[in-house]
């Protein structure tokens, strides 16, 4: 007696099918991809390029600051290597990566001509990604 009721209540009509079919499932997570594109990866990538072409730009008397925390002066830096030496205090000298700088602090006159071009290179650069 209870089967047949149970049995009676579960042969329903099926639920109307999407009007965009199994593609209908799909467009909000793309909705949702497109969205994090505009507001989290792409401005994380200009931010990446900025500060790649600061450390391009990174030269001679420049005060920088490591990733490490460590302030110090550039006292030699060679484009063709990966690494800069630093002084830390008076006569004392350490070799950094150049990937470990965070932020030039003061830069010398020439260093700032040289960033000032490369930004200007990079923004009309990046006008023609989109």
């Amino acid at each position: 007696m209870f089967v047949s009721e149970a049995l009676a209540q579960t042969a329903g009509t099926a639920a109307p099918a999407s009007p965009l079919g199994d593609i209908g499932f799909f467009v909000p997570l793309i909705l949702v991809f497109i969205v994090m594109w505009f507001f989290m990866i792409r401005p994380q990538q200009k931010k990446q390029k900025a500060h790649q072409a600061m450390i391009r730009a990174a030269k001679r008397g420049d005060r920088i600051v490591t990733s490490g925390g460590i302030v110090g002066t550039i006292t030699k830096a060679n484009d063709a290597d990966n690494d800069v030496e630093v002084e830390i205090a008076k006569d004392v000298k350490i070799r950094v990566m150049r990937h470990a700088i965070a932020d030039i602090v003061n830069r010398n006159p020439e260093a700032a001509k040289t960033v000032a071009k490369d930004a200007a290179k990079d923004t009309k650069e990046g006008a023609n990604d989109a």
